[in-house]
């Protein structure tokens, strides 16, 4: 097999304009050789876990010395396909119960692609273990998780880089500079983010025996256990409100968090939303098909919309952000930007960067995103940074924990049909003991919430 995984230093070279050495430096990347004896785990083995590590072996000659996931099959096709990749050609040690992984390595860095219920609780064992990570979004499954992780991050130290990579995505790196910090857009004071996906599963498969290769009942974990009707793989999970937070939580979790990062927002002053499941009423699926969520701030309106019925409003920006100025308007979506002065001025257009040439492994990974896979090869390389010099990382626990929490209390909000205020300092809805209440779900026996308050 062709060695396909440039060092540190080849990344650079390739990069050639779309992100040169000082530009890195500059977003506080710089590289030293101790990275070569880091120790990393995965926890979940799926999609996207296996696409995250690949990345990050892609960048930096790690050593990815163990692998965890309940189903048996997809385990041992991670290890195989992690030997190929990686210097060491060493198989990483296997294990279907992340605890026993975490308690036989010493490991430096954890990578977490499960489902949304157990982001929490793995985090906050892998930091207490001793080790660092890349937590895909959205953090957690419930507001008071999220203050758990932030919380262990902090008192332990552990750099925490959640997967909202729209931080490191070099087309919206460049909106921001040619943009945003000019002022090309004037006063801002409203912004529209949407997803018009057709991406909720809505099926009714029968109940059937769990398989021997899935330990379903670790699969499910801390969350209600349902019959089983099925592999959970393949985002059948997201469209059960037990595992997550619907595509609110799956989806505008990434564009909010672009639009706070763009706008230097923290959280929201209230939060309101409406929806529910007004078009696809049959089958299992138990999450919105529609919804609004108003995220706001002074003299500013973060709007967000998603149907998973009928048509996008503007076809070439079904999942994006809109932002508004007096002087023009800026929109932005995985694929490109696009800046529309108000008045005289240039229309200026960026189409996303693909690094084809540079890794051309990219191009036989099955499922890949290839828009996304630059973007997370600098996801990855900020948070080694961030390890090394003892910086934030760019997309730093506390910022995913706003944007998660936004979302979640966007869909309380919806549930409740009223207004929130969040209190980040008291961790409670302001005059609302109901809605403080949700703020936590409860677990399965056996498992128990990590925030104690």
């Amino acid at each position: 097999m062709t060695d396909f995984h440039p060092n540190r230093r080849t990344f650079i070279q390739g990069a050639g304009t779309v992100l040169t050495l000082s530009a890195l430096q500059a977003n506080g990347l710089t590289f030293a050789d101790t990275r070569n004896n880091m120790r990393v785990g995965l926890i979940g083995a799926g999609w996207y876990g296996k696409s995250d590590v690949f990345r990050l072996i892609q960048v930096s000659d790690i050593h990815v010395v163990a692998v965890c996931d309940v189903d048996s099959n997809r385990l041992a096709e991670a290890g195989r396909l992690i030997s190929e990749r990686q210097v060491s050609r060493k198989v990483p040690a296997l294990y279907g119960d992340y605890r026993k992984m975490l308690a036989d390595h010493k490991l430096d860095l954890v990578l977490i692609g499960t489902p949304d219920h157990w982001h929490a609780r793995q985090a906050i064992d892998a930091m207490t273990s001793g080790a660092h990570l890349y937590l895909q979004k959205p953090v957690s499954i419930d507001v008071l998780e999220g203050e758990a992780i932030l919380s262990t991050a902090r008192k332990y130290n552990k750099k925490v880089q959640v997967g909202t990579q729209r931080r490191s995505t070099p087309h919206l790196i460049d909106a921001k500079e040619q943009v945003i910090d000019k002022g090309l857009l004037g006063k801002i004071s409203h912004v529209e983010m949407c997803c018009y996906y057709h991406m909720r599963k809505n099926g009714n498969p029968p109940l059937a025996p769990v398989p021997d290769f899935l330990d379903y009942e670790m699969w499910t974990g801390p969350a209600p256990l349902r019959p089983y009707d099925g592999l959970p793989h393949g985002s059948w999970w997201r469209t059960f409100m037990e595992y997550g937070n619907g595509i609110t939580g799956d989806m505008c979790v990434h564009m909010f968090d672009t639009v706070r990062w763009l706008l230097q927002l923290k959280w929201p002053r209230r939060i309101s939303a409406t929806g529910g499941i007004y078009v696809q009423k049959g089958g299992k699926s138990n999450i919105a098909d529609t919804q609004t969520a108003i995220f706001e701030y002074d003299e500013l309106n973060c709007i967000w919309q998603h149907r998973t019925w009928g048509t996008p409003a503007d076809p070439e920006y079904p999942w994006a952000f809109i932002i508004y100025g007096d002087k023009g308007t800026l929109k932005g979506s995985t694929m490109k930007y696009e800046f529309i002065p108000t008045g005289k001025g240039d229309h200026i257009v960026k189409d996303v960067v693909y690094e084809k040439e540079e890794y051309p492994a990219d191009l036989n990974e099955p499922r890949i995103e290839l828009n996304a896979a630059p973007a997370t090869r600098r996801h990855m390389l900020n948070l080694l940074s961030a390890i090394e010099n003892d910086h934030l990382p760019v997309a730093d626990i506390e910022e995913g924990h706003i944007s998660t929490a936004s979302c979640i209390l966007a869909n309380l909000s919806m549930q409740l049909n009223r207004p929130l205020i969040y209190d980040p300092q008291q961790k409670i809805c302001v005059n609302d003991p109901e809605a403080t209440k949700l703020l936590r779900r409860p677990y399965r026996k056996s498992w128990q919430h990590p925030y104690i308050g």
